[in-house]
């Protein structure tokens, strides 16, 4: 279990080499560049925020138009594409993209173009088919509903309200302006809410007669035409049609263009690639023939890094141990096994400055109460086996999802191991097949117990695999006590405490409490009856007056160390805690039993079976999805409350290098280191 030890390097080279050195490091991803001196007479930063602002807009197009190539043709992935990993491409195609991406962004722009034609045409489909659908109650017009004027005349079209019929209208014309003459009313057509009509009257009364109509709720259409409605319905049904045919053109046009997706890939990795080597440009201070760079560097890498740069350039390079106040950004670096567990490291906290990486020490236990969860031999070698079989089919795989499937093949193995020592295998399903089906019950052996038939032998076990895994957190905490060379706070902190917990676990095993709960008796001589008392009352004393040892008013050092005390409580309810690991335990073979049962009712004949069969699939399915996520969800708060409190803060910042950040593909380079 380790972190990295990192190093701050420093290199000023010429500003002819500026662009191979950066591409250099940002290929070789080893470097965070940061803590960059600050700008010195006759160094100035150079502005690259437009350049930079181009490159990301180029990016952003081409991750557009790989969007747009999705929606129109899609690409054909199986169901396990998101384990394949970042296509893989050679240096020569990377090098032919980047030679025609001027060509390639052209034809990015182009589909970005059809896209937006093909969205305008769908729009204004959308627009033409909202003015035929108020078009429709004037299909019944001869006329147009615009231009209404004759020499004499004039039509008035327009809505009343629902249920207005036209000898309506003509009582309140006749109240409204009795002088008018020649009016004719011609209802259209009528709705539930709406009547449409048509009056038409002399010109000169017109006016008289549209300001009557409205006191009765009179409304001039929205829209008018100078075609007649079904004439104009026919016109805009023909431009549907030719809107409709544009967009399949445009759409057989884009998926033309699929054929292309792979080097729009690549293309906008390289923008992106870009952008980010401008980013950091733009920070570094130059002069007009120099520049300079600095950031962090893995010790075990910056030798091999420095010898290449001083080689190969006209370059100074410093490399130098970090401040003692100087925190660094963190790397974990464990063994294959531990490395698997490093997400649940960094998902609680990287280890701060002076903290060890506890992975390798929590790995183990992980594992261990992760099998003893899901203890069922069945349901580890399913998850073994699948896991197994994605790390070795796709070896391209990201490396966090790499990681979380080595992880959970770990776990499988110990599921195993724990489902054979408890002797489960789809729970009892080895007992009711061969019980129904045969007519013989056969029962697997457990080769230590079986936790169904003695639940509290599996509670004392759980309760003692928490207490050694408590315990090897507190002397973690003892380690680093004494690698700081803080030997009073070894004592205070960490032998303290156990003296008293050790005492007041020998002062319980011999008692009637236990003995009741063990269905067992424990007996101790009487020197270590007296010891425990004596290891309990020190540890007691010690803690109370030594927790509060910074302070020198002697009567709250000893408030704060009777409060200090009082803690006990709480390993009490840590040492609980890990009876999870019994009630999980217990659950998942309840439930594949209760599965099992209700799966054996059936009668046996050929439906039985098939019944029984699809019983047994689906009901074992969804207890291994639960009971696995209960397993995963459980064992990481054993570690990050009960374990990583004992000694662990965490804190720390991860290790961000400058590096090609690719999104899609990855180009296929010999690298130096």
């Amino acid at each position: 279990m380790s972190v990295l030890k990192m190093q701050r390097m420093t290199v000023c080279a010429l500003k002819r080499d500026r662009k191979a050195i950066l591409e250099k490091l940002q290929s070789l991803g080893v470097m965070e560049i940061s803590g960059i001196p600050e700008t010195e007479e006759g160094f100035d930063k150079m502005d690259t925020a437009q350049q930079r602002a181009g490159f990301e807009k180029a990016a952003a197009l081409a991750d557009q138009a790989i969007e747009i190539l999705e929606r129109y043709a899609p690409e054909k992935k199986s169901m396990f594409a998101s384990l394949e990993g970042k296509l893989l491409v050679g240096t020569e195609k990377g090098r032919r993209v980047q030679e025609e991406k001027s060509e390639l962004l052209k034809t990015v722009k182009k589909i970005c173009s059809l896209d937006r034609e093909y969205a305008e045409r769908k729009s204004e489909i959308a627009k033409i088919e909202n003015s035929i659908e108020s078009l429709r109650p004037w299909l019944a017009l001869g006329v147009p509903l615009r231009n209404t004027e004759t020499k004499r005349t004039v039509m008035i079209p327009g809505t009343m309200p629902g249920g207005t019929a036209a000898d309506d209208v003509y009582g309140v014309l006749s109240e409204q302006c009795p002088g008018t003459e020649g009016v004719d009313v011609e209802i259209i057509s009528s709705e539930q809410s709406t009547v449409y009509l048509a009056v038409i009257c002399m010109k000169e009364d017109a006016a008289a007669v549209e300001e009557a109509l409205r006191s009765a709720g009179f409304a001039r259409p929205s829209q008018t035409w100078e075609r007649t409605p079904e004439a104009q319905k026919a016109y805009l049904e023909q431009q549907i049609a030719e809107n409709r045919s544009r967009m399949a053109d445009v759409e057989e046009m884009i998926r033309s263009f699929a054929a292309r997706r792979e080097e729009i890939k690549i293309l906008a990795d390289y923008y992106r690639v870009r952008a980010d080597k401008y980013a950091v440009l733009g920070e570094i201070p130059q002069s007009e023939r120099t520049f300079v760079l600095s950031g962090y560097v893995p010790a075990c890498e910056a030798g091999q890094v420095e010898s290449y740069l001083t080689e190969k350039y006209d370059c100074q390079v410093e490399t130098e141990d970090l401040k003692e106040d100087e925190e660094a950004p963190v790397i974990l670096k464990n063994n294959p096994f531990s490395a698997s567990m490093e997400s649940v490291v960094e998902s609680y906290g990287l280890p701060s400055k002076g903290e060890i990486d506890p992975t390798s020490v929590m790995s183990f236990f992980y594992v261990f109460f992760f099998g003893m969860m899901l203890s069922d031999a069945a349901y580890g070698l399913i998850v073994a086996v699948v896991c197994g079989i994605l790390v070795w089919k796709y070896p391209r795989m990201s490396p966090g999802m790499k990681k979380s499937l080595k992880l959970f093949l770990y776990c499988g193995i110990s599921t195993v191991v724990w489902g054979i020592l408890f002797g489960g295998y789809f729970g009892n399903i080895v007992d009711i097949v061969s019980e129904k089906f045969f007519g013989v019950t056969v029962t697997p052996p457990a080769l230590w117990f079986v936790p169904l038939n003695e639940p509290m032998k599996l509670l004392l076990f759980s309760l003692l695999f928490g207490l050694i895994h408590l315990f090897t957190g507190l002397g973690i905490k003892g380690y680093l006590c004494i690698k700081d060379g803080k030997i009073m706070d070894f004592f205070c902190d960490v032998v303290l405490w156990f003296m008293l917990l050790v005492g007041l676990i020998l002062l319980f095993l011999p008692s009637s409490l236990f003995a009741s709960i063990a269905q067992m008796e424990i007996l101790f001589p009487d020197w270590v009856n007296t010891l425990a008392a004596v290891l309990a009352a020190a540890g007691a004393v010690g803690i109370v007056l030594m927790s509060g040892r910074d302070k020198k008013n002697p009567a709250l050092r000893l408030a704060l160390g009777a409060y200090d005390l009082y803690n006990v409580t709480g390993w009490l309810s840590d040492v609980l805690s890990y009876s999870r690991l019994l009630a999980l335990g217990l659950a998942t073979g309840v439930i594949a039993s209760v599965i099992n049962q209700m799966a054996s009712m059936l009668p046996n004949n050929v439906i039985g079976v098939i019944l029984f069969i699809i019983i047994f699939i689906v009901g074992h399915a969804m207890n291994l999805a639960i009971n696995l996520l209960g397993a995963y969800v459980h064992t990481n708060r054993l570690q990050f409350v009960e374990f990583f409190g004992k000694f662990y803060d965490g804190g720390g910042r991860p290790f961000h290098p400058f590096k090609e950040n690719t999104k899609y593909a990855e180009v296929k380079e010999e690298t130096l280191l």
